[in-house]
């Protein structure tokens, strides 16, 4: 994705999410939940730090072409912490 509003237009286009912060920083944020947002560190794409180690939490580098490599996780972790009701009318885990 090129930049942060491709990947708040994937993560808006999920049922529930909303824009928010985490930190500071811009964020989307599902069922009272950082969902995705942005980071200082220099990755190619995503990564996982150690404040985030085990988390379903996506941190996305924007800027780079990587598009469904960000939306499917993006979608996955929805999905993860979406509710029955939603889980039921999204279908399967993506």
């Amino acid at each position: 994705m090129r930049d942060w509003a491709e990947v708040v237009a994937a993560g808006c286009a999920l049922p529930a999410v909303e824009q928010g912060s985490s930190d500071g920083r811009p964020a989307l944020r599902f069922r009272a939940k950082t969902l995705a947002g942005t980071a200082a560190p220099d990755p190619a794409t995503f990564w996982e730090t150690d404040q985030y180690r085990g988390w379903l939490v996506v941190l996305v580098r924007y800027g780079t072409d990587a598009g469904d490599q960000i939306a499917m996780p993006l979608r996955r972790t929805w999905w993860d912490r979406a509710t029955i009701a939603q889980r039921r009318a999204w279908g399967g885990r993506p």
